[in-house]
């Protein structure tokens, strides 16, 4: 049975005249006949009664033409969603990313992609730099927004660099530093530290130890939680001094930048295979906005 076939029956039982569903449909008569037979025979059923003038449907031929209404329904229905989905406009996006690097621009991001593709349904994943890199190589996440991790060139994913984040000493309010617009490495020498992890983020742990070492001393590190956010509730209870990046703001905690400057960045990645439009879309919208300055606002 061919999708003709319905169409060219459901013509002719909403006309109830074969002439005027031949002219419909830009067809010969004898060809609309013919197809509606062909339609009969295979159903094993008659259809329509051709005994009068006027042609009736039969009970099952009713009965196929209300069928027919849904299905066709439903096919325009399944096509669009294939168009939209083509243009990114339906779909889905599991993205995953770390927190306090995104907060300043995430939510309004996701904003606008929304409202832009209303029809995409948005899954986030909140996890670690490792985690976000491993996920999307794996296929388990679409896009990633995360610090490089030690074996990223070997996962083969494409990034994007968002930003360069500056180190900063994070230190209650109350403290001697806290006025400060910049402090050296080499005052943190001696100073218990609080830093992130290397499990966790391998990037900004080795980035710190290298430029403690760089100015000459050998850190003493205290705690090294595996959340930014134990990192600043340790520096908050005073038990030593955070070395973060400058996005982990706090509002009971100082920041303050660390001189040489030292960097770490933030990226967005994402794997090579499976142009997935919603995917490419949000990619875009996130090109867009680091282009016109949308980003950090």
């Amino acid at each position: 049975m061919e999708l003709r076939h319905l169409k060219y029956f459901q013509a002719v039982a909403e006309e109830l005249s074969f002439s005027r569903a031949a002219r419909r449909l830009r067809i010969a008569q004898p060809a609309l006949s013919r197809a509606v037979q062909e339609l009969e025979r295979e159903l094993g059923a008659q259809l329509i009664e051709r005994e009068r003038r006027s042609p009736r449907l039969t009970p099952a031929g009713n009965v196929l033409l209300h069928e027919i209404g849904l299905i066709l329904e439903r096919l325009d229905e399944s096509l669009r969603r294939v168009h939209r989905t083509a243009k990114g406009e339906e779909g889905e996006l599991r993205l995953g990313y770390i927190g306090p690097p995104t907060r300043p621009f995430l939510a309004r991001l996701l904003k606008e992609y929304g409202r832009r593709y209303p029809r995409v349904t948005v899954i986030l994943e909140e996890r670690t730099p490792e985690r976000v890199w491993e996920m999307v190589s794996k296929g388990r996440l679409s896009v990633g927004l995360t610090r490089p991790v030690l074996a990223h060139e070997a996962l083969g994913l494409q990034t994007l660099l968002l930003r360069e984040e500056k180190f900063c000493a994070a230190v209650p309010l109350d403290h001697p530093w806290a006025k400060l617009t910049s402090l050296p490495w080499k005052k943190l020498a001696g100073e218990p530290l609080i830093i992130l992890a290397r499990r966790e983020g391998a990037g900004s742990h080795d980035a710190i130890q290298a430029a403690c070492q760089a100015s000459g001393f050998v850190p003493r590190v205290k705690h090294m939680p595996s959340l930014i956010g134990t990192v600043l509730q340790y520096v908050e209870s005073g038990a030593g001094v955070g070395v973060v990046p400058e996005s982990t703001a706090n509002k009971n905690l100082a920041l303050i930048p660390l001189k040489p400057q030292q960097t770490i960045p933030l990226v967005m990645v994402w794997a090579k295979e499976g142009e997935d439009p919603a995917v490419a879309a949000f990619r875009g919208l996130v090109r867009e906005w680091l282009k016109d300055g949308k980003l950090w606002e």
